[in-house]
Parts: C-alpha cells; sequence; structure tokens
C-alpha cells in the first residue's frame, strides 16, 4: 500500500530495544538513524541497513531487510511475517513526509522488502526510512537519494561513482566509504561481481584472507546465496554507500558462479554442485531480493534508465543469454552463432541506441568490449595476466569471456554504431581489476588509420586481485613492462594501471565525458585513504579517449 499523503512521522524506538540492540556489536551508520547491531534483541531490527536505485525521474526503488526476531538469519527460513512501513521526505528529520506506505517481510523473501515509490519531483534529494514491529516501533536508519531529471529536460550535468569486483576475503571496501562522502554524485554504477561465489580461503589463498565471509563453503543453494548477500550487507563501507546514493546495479559471473553463460560455468560442476538450473534460479532470486533493483525481461537485469536530454543509460546482462566460451584460440570466437548478448537483447541495445536522442549513449557493460592483444609481454607476466584475463599461459592474444571470445556480436555492434552514425557511445567496464582508457576501433588491426565507433572506460577492483596482489610485489613496479606492451600492440589503449584497487568517478556534460580515477592506499587497511590517479575524457563528436590533467572535482 502506498500513500503520497503527508503523514506524521514515524515513533522513535524505544530506549530498551536501542540499547539492546547497540550492546550486541553495533556498528554505526554514517547516515544517522537508528542503531543497528549484528543480532536482534526482543523485536524486530534493521541490521543489514537500507538502500535505493533504480532512479526515474518520479521515482525510486527502496529497500531493506528485517531481523523480526534472533532466529530469523538470512537463509534460514525462519522468523515471522513481519509488517514493514516505509516513508519518503524531503528534509532528514522527516518533518516534510510526501510519501508513505506498508508493506510485509516475509521468510518467503528473506524477510527483505522493496517499495516503488513513484509520484516523486524530478532531480530531488530525498530522505527515506522503514520502521517495524507493534506498539513502539523500531525505525531503520535513515537513508538519503535522488530521482532522475525529467525525460527530455535540459540537464547540464550528470554524475556517476563506477565501482566493480569486489571481494569480501581479499579486503575492506573502503572505494565505498569514500564514494558515499562525496555530496556531487546522482548515483553509482555498480558493474558487477558485488559478491563472490567461493569458498573461503580460495580466491585469495587462505594465507591472505583479510576477513572471513559465510557460509564458509562455496554458495550454492538459495541460501548459501542469501547468506552471502547478507555478509557483504554487513559491511559499514558498503552500508554507507546504500544509505547515501541509489545505486544502479548489473550483475557479472560471480553473483552466480566464475566464468559464466547460459548453461553453465567454469566453476560449476553438475554431478557434485547439482543443476546448473537450479543453482542460478537460487542465485538470481537472491539477488533480487537482496539488491535495490528492478528485475527487467525474463529475470534479467538488462534495463535502460535516462537523465534528461543529457544521457540514456543502457544496462546490459552478459551471463544470463550468452553461448559457452570458446577455447582460446579457437576460430570458434568468430562464429556468428554464437552470442555474448543472445539475439533480443542485442536487437534491444541496437534499437536503444539508434533511437536515443540523448546527447550521451552511456553503456553498462560487465565485460570489456575493446580488443586486446598482448604482443610482446615478458613471460614472468603472462602467468598473471592469464590469470585474470583469462588466456593461456602460452599467451594467446583472445580472452574469450570478454567480448574478444564472441567477435561476431562486437562486429555487428560497432558495425551499427558507424553505419548509422551514432556519436557518443561510452562503454563503462568492470571486471578485469584493472583501470583502462580506450577508443573502441572499427578495425584494431589497422588503428589508428581507422576510425574509433567509441571509447571505454574500465574501472578498477573494490578489493579483487590484481597483478601485484597475485606477485605478491610492490605496486606499479614489474606491471609498469607489461602494462607498455600491451598499449605498444594495442594502440586504441591509451591507459593500463594493473595494480591499483579504488573507483571512478564519471562526470558527463553535454561537451564532454570525463572519467576521474581514484586509488585507494591499502586495500587490506579499513581505514585506507584515497587519492586521484587519473583522467581521461572524450570530447562530443570525436569517439575517442584524450588525457586530462586534473579532475573535475
Amino acid at each position: 500500500m502506498t500513500s503520497r499523503h503527508p503523514s506524521p512521522p514515524l515513533s522513535a524506538p524505544s530506549r530498551r530495544t536501542v540499547v539492546k540492540a547497540a550492546a550486541a556489536t553495533a556498528v554505526a551508520a554514517p547516515v544517522l538513524g537508528s542503531a543497528t547491531a549484528a543480532r536482534a534483541a526482543d523485536g524486530p531490527a534493521f541490521l543489514h541497513g537500507v538502500a535505493s536505485g533504480d532512479p526515474l525521474p518520479d521515482g525510486i526503488l527502496l529497500w531493506t531487510r528485517v531481523t523480526p526476531s534472533p532466529d530469523a538469519i538470512p537463509g534460514s527460513g525462519r522468523g515471522a511475517d513481519t509488517a514493514v512501513r516505509w516513508e519518503v521526505a524531503e528534509d532528514k528529520d522527516f518533518s516534510r513526509v510526501v510519501a508513505h506506505g506498508t508493506t510485509v517481510a516475509r521468510a518467503a523473501s528473506d524477510h527483505t522488502v522493496k517499495a516503488d515509490v513513484r509520484g516523486l519531483a524530478p532531480a530531488t534529494a530525498y530522505w527515506f526510512r522503514f520502521s517495524a514491529g507493534e506498539g513502539t516501533q523500531t525505525v531503520s536508519p535513515a537513508g538519503r537519494t535522488r530521482t532522475a531529471p525529467a525525460a527530455g529536460a535540459a540537464t547540464p550535468g550528470v554524475r556517476f561513482g563506477v565501482v566493480s569486483c569486489a571481494n569480501w576475503e581479499a579486503g575492506y571496501f573502503s572505494p565505498y566509504r569514500h564514494l558515499a562522502a562525496r555530496a556531487d554524485l546522482d548515483a553509482v554504477l555498480h558493474l558487477g561481481d558485488y559478491i563472490y561465489e567461493y569458498a573461503s580461503g580460495s580466491y585469495p589463498d587462505a594465507k591472505y584472507v583479510v576477513r572471513q565471509h559465510e557460509p564458509r563453503h562455496e554458495i550454492l543453494t538459495l541460501a548459501d546465496y542469501r547468506t552471502r548477500h547478507a555478509t557483504y550487507k554487513t559491511d559499514p563501507d558498503l552500508r554507507t554507500l546504500h544509505a547515501t546514493h541509489p545505486v544502479i546495479a548489473i550483475w557479472d559471473d560471480h553473483e552466480f558462479a566464475n566464468d559464466a553463460w547460459s548453461g553453465g560455468a567454469e566453476n560449476h560442476t553438475p554431478g557434485t554442485e547439482g543443476a546448473w538450473a537450479d543453482r542460478v534460479a537460487g542465485a538470481k532470486q537472491a539477488y533480487f531480493e537482496w539488491m535495490p533493483v528492478r528485475a527487467s525481461t525474463e529475470g534479467t537485469v538488462y534495463r535502460r534508465l535516462r537523465f534528461g536530454n543529457l544521457a540514456d543509460l543502457h544496462l546490459l546482462d552478459l551471463r544470463s543469454f550468452r553461448s559457452q566460451q570458446a577455447g582460446t584460440g579457437s576460430g570458434a570466437v568468430d562464429d556468428p552463432e554464437r552470442s555474448i548478448t543472445g539475439r533480443a537483447q542485442l536487437d534491444w541495445l541496437k534499437s536503444g541506441l539508434a533511437g536515443s536522442d540523448a546527447a550521451w549513449k552511456l553503456v553498462g557493460t560487465s565485460v570489456m568490449i575493446s580488443p586486446v592483444a598482448f604482443g610482446s609481454v615478458p613471460a614472468h607476466l603472462l602467468e598473471p595476466l592469464a590469470e585474470l584475463l583469462g588466456l593461456p599461459k602460452e599467451g594467446l592474444a583472445v580472452n574469450v569471456d570478454q567480448w574478444d571470445g564472441y567477435t561476431d556480436d562486437r562486429k555487428e555492434l560497432i558495425t551499427h554504431l558507424r553505419d548509422r552514425s551514432i556519436t557518443n557511445t561510452v562503454f563503462l567496464t568492470g571486471d578485469i581489476h584493472m583501470a583502462w582508457a580506450n577508443d573502441v576501433p572499427v578495425k584494431a588491426a589497422t588503428y589508428p588509420l581507422s576510425a574509433s565507433a567509441a571509447t571505454e572506460f574500465v574501472v578498477t577492483s573494490v578489493t579483487s586481485d590484481n597483478i601485484d596482489d597475485i606477485l605478491h610485489v610492490a605496486p606499479q613496479t614489474v606491471s609498469v613492462v607489461a602494462a607498455a606492451a600491451v598499449k605498444a600492440a594495442n594502440r586504441h589503449v591509451k591507459w593500463v594501471d594493473m595494480d591499483s584497487h579504488g573507483y571512478g568517478v564519471l562526470d558527463v556534460t553535454a561537451e564532454r565525458s570525463q572519467m576521474d580515477y581514484y586509488a585507494v592506499s591499502d586495500r587490506t587497511k579499513r581505514d585506507a585513504t584515497s587519492a586521484w590517479t587519473r583522467s581521461y575524457r572524450t570530447l562530443s563528436g570525436t569517439q575517442k579517449v584524450e588525457r586530462v590533467g586534473r579532475p573535475v572535482h
């Protein structure tokens, strides 16, 4: 039930409830609401924070998880159905409530709830919160969110945080904290690998594990995936991010299993780990329960969001419909019957790009679209590069899990951009734990004599291993040689950083789209600092990237 009529503010939590919750290992919320804790006390509790996502000009999707009783731990199937009330206000004190409603947290959905709120004003900041319980209610922490500009409205600029690849056991999520501290973002784009499926001590090796996730075994069932998602949402920096900015998320492979495709995965053994279809169904159900994401066609995540007349954001699902990866070095990578997108999604993307009247066409793709060859990379660096990029240790120049493994789809898309004279297409990418700035060439072999059809900004990992982590050497030492070799063999690659962990900030105006790259000081330190490293931009109409001497802010 929803209402657009103002309502009285929610009653405050009882002192007894707050004190008992705080006593059970409380974690401070950056956007102040009520206290949260590791376990519920004698009433409902909000132990996993609040979130918002998928902003529209008139609405936003709100999310939380209620723990109705101490035994109702995520994935358990236990706990009573619990009525939950939500509010949206124009101010953090909730004196000007503009929308409210009720829903029910049920065990069938792991006691997660969503409210798809409509009727809000465009390009406007709002505060939101939830409450539950009989009598004196427990009130959640408050969150802050923002709606998108009105469709077609003149929009001077939009700004997104951009992240990917957050492995719990590899370190702390300080990039999320640094993005949450910014007050200038319209949303944060998460390009996949929000969670990892591995058993504890599998990635990274046990001796390098910073903190253990739950469950300790590789996740296979619906209960497992629910528990892993819940573990991630106990991280204070992740909860801070969700409470501060709307998050726009797509999945990659580790939300399911490594190198997932429509019929299986590299990290799935049908005999001992059950049917792939059952595992995927559980993983998808948990994802949509635990993420502030609207389900799209066929329970997938490909969808489109618009930000005024400035930018269309096309979000892809490159796991649900793809053909199995070809063998590296196999001619099957050029087989037109094989697809990374599936026919329906590729047609949807092409139609959306051709029909867009926005100044910029942003495409969220979980894996890199730019072609990459590896030329004369030194032998001692081929092995770690192979581990990150899916290459054989002999060093063949095809990464079959990326668009390089599905060249016909890429050729069709790039040809479409060129033949329809579609300009200002920018691919936003994660996955490979490195930062890149690329032109997307029509023909890589003859570039720069041939044209560039688009540009691509790739952000590095939040914590997942990159070159220096695999080799256990100081950053920006041995990888510098590999980076130089990659650029020499790929003239459309303007920059690559193989060592840093961090995030990006994408600033879009009518004149240009600029990605500012930031790195954190040490992923193993909870209080890691952040510093700007590089900036690249693409000027309107050029389809090329160029270096910029300073970040936007």
